[in-house]
C-alpha cells in the first residue's frame, strides 16, 4: 500500500492544502510532505491524528476494497437466444440486477419481438445499430431505425419487433429482465 498517496488523496478529497492538514494535526508542512512522498513513516500514533483530521479512522484507512469492473468485455457478456421470439439477448453488463439501469445488446431475427412485457415502474431507452424496429406501447406503435433512438415509460404493455431484424442497445430502469 502507498501509504503517502493515500494519504495525499484523501486531503486532496477533503479540500485541504498540506498546510491546512499541518496546522489541524499540530505537525509541520514539511512532514507532512514527506509523508506524502514516502520520504519518511509516521508513527501509529501520529498517523492516527492525520486520519481523525481527514475524518477517516485507521481501520478504513487499511481496508483496500477491490476496484468496480468498469470497462465489460464479450467474456463478461451472458447471452439468452429465444428461439420462440426470435431473438437474442446480451447483457452487456453482468449481474445488471443490482444498478439502477439494464443495458442489453438485442438482436432480433426477421419477423423477431421480445415477449411482450406488462405494465410496470420505470423507463426504457433504445439505440438502433442495425435495421428498423416497430415499439408497441399499449395499442400504438412506433417506428425507429438505424441512427435513430427511443424513450418511453413502461406504464404500458410494451415490446419490440423486427420485420426485417434489428440490432439495438436497450437500457431498462429499473431493471426488468
Amino acid at each position: 500500500m502507498d501509504i503517502g498517496n493515500k494519504l495525499k488523496e484523501l486531503r486532496v478529497l477533503k479540500g485541504l492544502t498540506q498546510e491546512e492538514l499541518a496546522d489541524r494535526s499540530e505537525l509541520s508542512k514539511g512532514f507532512i510532505s514527506q509523508l506524502e512522498r514516502n520520504l519518511t513513516s509516521p508513527s501509529i500514533t501520529t498517523l492516527m491524528d492525520i486520519l481523525q483530521c481527514l475524518g477517516t479512522s485507521i481501520g478504513e484507512f487499511f481496508n483496500e476494497a477491490p476496484d468496480e469492473q468498469i470497462v465489460f468485455g464479450k467474456q463478461d457478456y451472458f447471452v439468452k437466444e429465444d428461439t420462440e421470439y426470435k431473438n437474442e439477448i446480451k447483457w452487456i453488463i453482468p449481474n445488471a440486477q443490482k444498478n439502477t439501469i439494464e443495458p442489453i445488446y438485442l438482436t432480433l431475427q426477421a419477423g423477431g419481438s421480445t415477449c411482450p412485457d406488462t405494465p410496470h415502474e420505470g423507463e426504457e431507452f433504445g439505440y438502433v445499430l442495425q435495421g428498423a424496429v416497430s415499439i408497441h406501447l399499449g395499442n400504438k406503435t412506433y417506428k425507429a431505425k438505424k441512427g435513430e433512438s427511443f424513450y418511453y415509460t413502461a406504464d404500458k404493455t410494451h415490446f419490440l419487433s423486427s420485420k426485417n431484424g434489428a440490432t439495438l442497445i436497450w437500457v431498462s430502469s429499473p431493471p426488468s429482465f
